[in-house]
């Protein structure tokens, strides 16, 4: 029988060259491993999940601690909202350039190692970042670009281990649970750095918590987390191994077709999340300046209040939208073979007239725009763990941490890396038009937040198109996994 897909990596033991497009000769290519090794224990798993979760919350806690404090920030370098937007892009830049060689890397050495090299460069960089005096904001720039080196080594490769550790239904609660750190820790860093800045009434303090505990993560890492063998939950521990070049890897991953569509789809999801976690609570402070409910922040500490509700919308959204879409996702998985894209595409689409209102409303009631930012936040984080769960079932286990880089790589690169920055800068240039008032400065900032939307819109056609391909795609990754673990 032939199929018009790529083939998976080949064995050890086979000859070098890899057939594209052969599904017969592609069986020995995931191939156990000679000697079979036991599987990690349910207690030691779920162990290892506690650990991943406790630092992807820490992960995310970091990133937008900048963004709760970014007024002070502003106040503090004397900046405008284009430079402020910086403090992100180059994050995310670094991060998303050295993800591909993260997920080279993944895929073929000790991945705990890795993870702990990373997360050492993560905690000096980090503390570094709080360190900065007033005429250093260029280095201030130059730290965040390093800090991303530690975050793409965590974010490439942990979720491949946890596809690693777990199968079907139970993989999926697991990357639920995993995923709704993403927006809990993207929520507490809203909380805790702008608490931790009005309560020493220096915004440097916010950047120093999550550096302190992920010494405790670092150490928990060392010691309680496994490196499971690759493909040991399809093979019941005996793994499947390869060689090949990262070439061949690539020409694989792009030739699954519902892959590369939901990695379009997570890009823009990127761009929306981007841009909203880092301009939203400075928009809403200043639409409360144009009511005349708070005055302009002139000097740091500026008011934290749109940060504490951001931030706990946030978490809270996170955890019933991430919930949700895997409840909905384990219930469709039977009855709808697309159901996982078709929810991911609801979700996008949703958003939309939300956004739309948010943006809109924002000046004549906070409270109003609040229920919508809610609402919004629910349907996107319908995605986060559906999204995830999509690539470890169309994806051969070989060949996760390399599609894995790729769609972080991809999605960055034309989503959050871009959106804050873009965002600031169209803010900069209408604000320009005009004589600079408070009433104009959140104008200009209103009227660029508009492409959101307009991107909310192209992701949810994106997965609709991944939905064409995802049940032909799944099941053949189903049949090579069955039949290496027969083998």
């Amino acid at each position: 029988m032939s199929y018009d897909r790529p083939t998976p990596r080949w064995s050890l033991s086979s000859s070098s060259g890899l057939n594209y497009g052969s599904y017969a000769n592609s069986l020995a290519s995931l191939a156990p491993l000679t000697v079979e090794r036991p599987a990690i224990s349910q207690k030691r798993a779920y162990v290892a999940i506690a650990v991943l979760c406790y630092i992807n919350l820490l992960n995310y806690m970091e990133r937008y601690t900048i963004a709760s404090v970014l007024s002070n920030i502003q106040r503090f370098f004397n900046i405008h909202d284009s430079t402020a937007g910086l403090l992100q892009t180059v994050f995310i830049f670094s991060f998303l350039l050295l993800a591909p060689l993260f997920g080279y890397l993944g895929d073929r050495y000790n991945r705990k190692y890795i993870i702990i090299a990373g997360l050492n460069v993560w905690l000096v960089t980090a503390a570094g970042s709080s360190l900065v005096t007033e005429s250093s904001f260029w280095l201030l720039v130059l730290l965040r670009a390093l800090v991303g080196v530690g975050e793409a080594a965590y974010s490439t490769i942990a979720p491949t281990i946890i596809g690693d550790l777990f199968t079907g239904g139970q993989r999926s609660i697991m990357i639920c649970v995993f995923y709704i750190f993403i927006p809990v820790g993207s929520g507490l860093g809203y909380i805790v750095g702008a608490g931790c800045a009005k309560l020493t009434g220096d915004w440097h303090w916010a950047l120093r918590v999550t550096p302190i505990l992920g010494l405790v993560g670092l150490f928990l890492l060392a010691f309680l987390c496994p490196n499971p063998t690759r493909g040991a939950a399809e093979t019941h521990g005996e793994g499947v191994t390869g060689r090949s070049s990262y070439k061949e890897d690539v020409k694989y991953i792009l030739k699954i077709k519902s892959y590369v569509w939901s990695s379009l789809g997570v890009t823009a999801l990127a761009f929306l999340t981007g841009a909203l976690a880092f301009w939203m609570p400075t928009f809403l402070s200043r639409a409360q300046v144009t009511q005349g409910i708070r005055p302009p922040c002139i000097k740091a500490p500026c008011d934290p209040t749109d940060s504490y509700i951001f931030g706990a919308v946030t978490v809270v959204t996170g955890i019933v939208g991430a919930s949700l879409g895997s409840g909905l996702s384990r219930w469709l998985r039977n009855k709808v073979p697309n159901g996982d894209p078709l929810i991911c595409a609801t979700g996008m689409l949703g958003s939309v007239p939300c956004l739309f209102i948010t943006i809109f409303v924002a000046s004549e009631s906070i409270a109003a725009s609040y229920v919508f930012i809610f609402f919004g936040e629910l349907l996107l984080s319908l995605n986060w763990a559906v999204i995830a769960d999509i690539l470890l079932y169309v994806v051969i286990p070989t060949r996760r941490a390399t599609a894995e880089a790729l769609q972080i790589t991809f999605g960055h690169l034309l989503g959050d890396a871009i959106s804050p920055y873009l965002i600031g800068m169209i803010s900069d240039a209408i604000r320009k038009t005009k004589p600079e008032t408070h009433e104009w400065s959140f104008q200009s900032l209103k009227y660029s937040l508009l492409i959101c939307p307009c991107v909310g819109i192209l992701g949810g056609v994106f997965f609709l198109m991944s939905s064409r391909y995802i049940s032909e795609d799944r099941k053949a990754v189903q049949q090579l996994t069955e039949q290496t673990g027969n083998g």
